[in-house]
């Protein structure tokens, strides 16, 4: 009897625990891909469920049109690119996102050409040459500070605007002699149509004068005052599963394949190790902790942006942009 009466008891507070269980919509920048195996391991082995959380994730359509999605609402996190947060928040004070966890400690912002067409690891070989760029892109959103910082004459260079799907496939066809994206998306993406490996120069932002962050979880901020505790609980989860994919990212990616069964694996592998390597498990992060961001480089971030995204002379201030208290412990954040 007392067997039967514990098993009800376990089968009543099962069932309780999943009726509390919080329902939450979260947004990716962009398509289900290596870079986003942290997601699907905090969600299949269980993590966010830990938290009493019932996530469902969505692709994405670029890392500035994410944020608007977790602004109105229509999602309760998103992730996106941090920069283009801090110009709406210049423009809209009021708006009801804010970030909270930092993905990308150093942003995979990069201009990718082809050697044949000219284009060397030096910026100045951009001038004279035409590139292409989808508006919505990240990377593209920096340009102006970038061609300030690398002192590039733009007047000497043409800038034609893509669409994503066609973005590198027009330059592997010539058609443009470099192209503005995400490091680890755009080189693979060109290896898959075909470019050779050493045909392929990477011009990162980041390693030419350009101090940035990249991608970010984002909160809706009525959301988030009115459940913190399941905040907490996401930002905790996902920083097992980006903790999880760092320490072996091979193993990360069975994860996205089972979303999207028309990747390549080894493909996938390789984008995802370039991310850990490039934005993700950074010195800064080494030494710090994932997740976290450093204020002051922040709010000098947004020198830059007023030249690249016409931030305004009194940008909103870090701490309304980033918020640190939802982080888990430096311990629980350590990369080993």
């Amino acid at each position: 009897m007392r067997r039967l009466m514990g098993f009800a008891m376990g089968l009543a507070l099962s069932a309780s625990s999943a009726l509390a269980a919080t329902d939450v919509k979260f947004t990716l920048d962009w398509k289900f891909e290596g870079p986003a195996a942290p997601f699907f391991i905090a969600l299949d082995k269980g993590y966010f469920a830990e938290e009493g959380l019932n996530v469902t994730i969505d692709t994405g359509a670029g890392s500035r049109e994410s944020i608007p999605r977790v602004a109105t609402g229509a999602y309760e996190f998103g992730f996106g690119d941090i920069n283009a947060l801090i110009k709406l928040l210049d423009e809209q004070p009021d708006l009801k996102a804010k970030a909270v966890l930092m993905a990308y400690e150093r942003p995979p912002f990069a201009i990718i050409g082809r050697k044949s067409l000219g284009i060397t690891e030096d910026p100045k070989s951009l001038e004279g040459k035409k590139l292409g760029a989808p508006p919505p892109d990240a990377a593209f959103g920096q340009w102006p500070a970038f061609a300030e910082v690398a002192g590039l004459d733009t007047s000497k260079i043409t800038i034609e605007n893509v669409g994503f799907p066609v973005r590198e496939p027009m330059l592997a066809q010539g058609q443009v002699d470099a192209i503005f994206g995400f490091s680890f998306s755009s080189v693979l993406n060109l290896k898959a149509q075909g470019i050779a490996d050493d045909e392929i120069v990477t011009i990162l932002m980041a390693e030419n004068g350009l101090d940035l962050y990249g991608n970010v979880v984002m909160v809706n901020t009525d959301f988030a005052a009115a459940n913190p505790e399941a905040v907490k609980g996401f930002v905790k989860a996902l920083t097992k599963g980006y903790l999880d994919a760092i320490a072996d990212p091979q193993a990360a990616i069975p994860y996205v394949m089972k979303r999207n069964e028309v990747l390549d694996a080894a493909v996938e592998t390789e984008r995802l190790k370039m991310a850990v390597e490039q934005a993700i498990a950074t010195p800064a992060v080494k030494a710090n902790g994932f997740g976290g961001v450093d204020m002051a480089k922040l709010t000098k971030s947004m020198d830059y942006l007023k030249t690249s995204m016409g931030v305004s002379d009194t940008p909103p201030a870090a701490e309304k942009v980033f918020d640190p208290s939802y982080l888990p412990s430096v311990e629980e954040r350590a990369v080993k």
